[in-house]
């Protein structure tokens, strides 16, 4: 491709990111099928963060839509990243999980329906700590629950990336989406330093976060499904793709023995390069190409 062509690509793309949480959910959508559901006219929010001098938001940071994708019936539920940092509260927790049970409930009366998770997430809201906390784990278990029926795909994208209690639920997902810009991880860079130093995890160091937590080294590593541009149709038509390609024969998650042979088999006595690790536990061989 030419430096001509890329350039005119790059102006031309309608970028993923850029989206709040309302159009990102809309967007994966079929054209003209996609309904809210609880939206911020119901004004369901929370009602722990005024007591806390925290203005709270209509829909709690969390939108939740029913529609189609790729002709078959699917819900989506997206974080909204700029409101407080995407994170878990009992209402925004609570529509999650409920909504994946309906999913759940509409497979058993014969209406296959998949589930979608926009995760722009710090984790658990520190606000509501205990009660985001049991609603992180609610939507685990719906989680685990609807995979067996339907694929349960997550997608993050940026600029937030998934980090807490939420990166769980994400591994927990039957495909994960990932653009370069996005990151996953268990604890966040700022986490690791305040714990364990800055020796340890320099968070300033914005190449060496996306080198461990970034999309592309996800990716390579095998611990996500689809890498793909920054761009509204390229995630749409992976998430489409997905969907239609159903339940994987084996969800990653239950790859136990895996994980444990891979780990067993580091030397802990150094600190491994990220690019050690990628060359190390490349397995994208059975996974999406890159569109």
């Amino acid at each position: 491709m030419s430096d001509q062509s890329y350039g005119a690509n790059f102006i031309n793309r309608q970028s993923f990111i850029e989206l709040d949480a309302r159009e990102r959910a809309k967007a994966l959508f079929d054209a003209g099928t996609s309904r809210e559901l609880l939206g911020p006219f119901d004004r369901v929010e929370s009602p722990w963060l005024p007591m806390q001098g925290v203005t709270p938001q209509e829909d709690d940071g969390c939108v939740v839509m029913k529609g189609k994708i790729g002709g078959q019936a699917a819900v989506v539920v997206a974080l909204e990243g700029a409101f407080q940092g995407g994170s878990l509260g009992e209402v925004s927790g609570g529509k999650m999980a409920a909504a994946l049970d309906l999913a759940r409930v509409d497979n058993e009366k014969g209406i296959p329906t998949s589930a979608v998770i926009l995760l722009e997430t710090g984790g658990v809201r520190l606000q509501e700590a205990n009660l985001g906390e049991a609603a992180i784990a609610e939507i685990m278990a719906s989680i685990l629950v609807l995979r067996k029926h339907a694929p349960v795909i997550c997608v993050t994208a940026g600029t937030v990336g998934c980090f807490g209690g939420m990166s769980l639920a994400a591994g927990l997902c039957s495909y994960v989406v990932m653009t370069r810009e996005a990151r996953l991880g268990m604890n966040g860079p700022e986490v690791i330093e305040q714990e364990s130093g800055v020796d340890e995890f320099d968070s300033s160091d914005h190449a060496l976060i996306w080198a461990i937590d970034g999309g592309e080294q996800r990716y390579a590593m095998g611990l996500a499904d689809a890498l793909v541009d920054d761009d509204t149709p390229q995630v749409a038509d992976a998430v489409r793709r997905l969907v239609l390609q159903g339940v994987p024969p084996v969800h990653r998650s239950s790859q136990v023995a895996l994980y444990r042979s891979r780990i067993a088999a580091l030397d802990t006595s150094r600190q491994w390069d990220p690019r050690e690790l990628r060359a190390l536990w490349t397995t994208n061989g059975s996974k999406e190409e890159k569109r």
